[in-house]
């Protein structure tokens, strides 16, 4: 019984294991975290396929890509006057119409893509997660502060979601990732006190 059930969620489990990693360093801020989230969504392109997911399969594949865009960014952006690495600072108020618009274009396309071409049972809530993480990696990527509070909304919602599809460990895993982001958000709200550079 123990094999079947290893053999039938052997990858739950180790994207999973490779979640906790990328969450850990997510929230420590370390640039490491993009070597892992190159790994990860990859392998979970085949595990959401597997299942159903559609939406959260095809965001995969943009994270796999975005996770190198992430890493350019905080490995090589620096502050104009310093020359120091990018720091965390909070989400410029320009940003948010046309992040929210984005959003919502977003939620609309993706939507319509699971509708027509796919027989996903959960296009509402796939679509509307997928869109969102598109706002919260970018966000990621900058450095912003509120990218936790995206996320925080994300993982609620995909632990709903992995609950219903039957991928228990992804579902714990999210469950999770609520906790660690709210605790993430005051961690790197304490660190934007100390940080006052401009970005390029």
């Amino acid at each position: 019984m123990t094999g079947e059930f290893l053999a039938a969620h052997w990858l739950d489990i180790l994207t999973t294991i490779l979640g906790l990693i990328y969450i850990w360093l997510e929230y420590r801020a370390s640039i490491a975290l993009w070597v892992v989230g190159i790994i990860m969504p990859a392998l979970d392109i085949y595990l959401y396929w597997s299942h159903g997911l559609y939406g959260d399969a095809g965001m995969a594949c943009y994270y796999t890509l975005a996770a190198f865009y992430g890493f350019y960014v905080w490995k090589f952006k620096k502050t104009r006057k310093l020359k120091q690495d990018l720091p965390i600072i909070h989400m410029p108020r320009r940003q948010y119409l046309p992040a929210t618009v984005c959003f919502f274009l977003a939620w609309g396309a993706i939507y319509y893509i699971l509708i027509t071409w796919t027989n996903s049972t959960v296009p509402v809530l796939d679509s509307f997660t997928n869109a969102l993480s598109f706002i919260g990696l970018w966000a990621l990527a900058r450095k912003y502060l509120e990218q936790w509070l995206f996320w925080m909304v994300v993982d609620v919602v995909c632990c709903m979601l992995y609950v219903q599809k039957g991928i228990p460990f992804k579902a714990g895993l999210y469950g999770l990732y609520v906790l660690i982001a709210i605790a993430g958000y005051y961690k790197w709200k304490k660190m934007t006190k100390i940080t006052k550079y401009e970005r390029v």
